[in-house]
């Protein structure tokens, strides 16, 4: 069974801090939205009334993390990751599996559970490798800007 590998794979090197929080950032609005959407319909179907239920805070957190894990399956990209040309993989350049997604899930609740010191951990790793990345054998990668051909007609 062949590999998928991404293209661009010799290009890439791996991300810095400020760019990982730019991308961070970034989603950090997203998931702010989707959790919003996600309130105002349990509002709605409450008629009207906050929802307390330990349930609801569950499918919050459910949402959020099929967020993540939709975009990291699909492409190694969150919307975050995009805008700041970043990229989740292995080291050989694949893209991550399901057991990688959960542990990386898991590695950044943590990181941000220590007041993010697990995202600062790359400024000591000689691989710019934050707990998510260890802890789920991947890395997050710069990828090169897309070069635009000038169309001649």
């Amino acid at each position: 069974m062949a590999v998928h590998q991404f293209p661009q794979a010799d290009d890439v090197y791996p991300a810095g801090l400020l760019r990982r929080l730019g991308a961070m950032i970034y989603d950090g609005l997203l998931i702010i939205a989707l959790a919003m959407v996600i309130s105002g319909i349990g509002v709605l179907l409450n008629h009207g009334e906050a929802v307390q239920h330990p349930a609801f805070s569950a499918v919050i957190w459910m949402s959020i993390s099929l967020f993540f894990a939709f975009f990291w399956r699909k492409n190694g990209q969150t919307l975050g990751m995009q805008a700041w040309r970043l990229r989740v993989q292995t080291d050989q350049a694949q893209p991550i599996n399901f057991r990688q997604t959960v542990l990386r899930l898991v590695g950044g609740l943590a990181a941000w559970a220590c007041l993010g010191l697990g995202f600062f951990w790359l400024l000591w790793d000689p691989e710019k490798r934050a707990w998510p990345d260890l802890l789920s054998g991947t890395r997050i990668m710069v990828i090169p800007a897309q070069k635009h051909k000038k169309q001649t007609n």
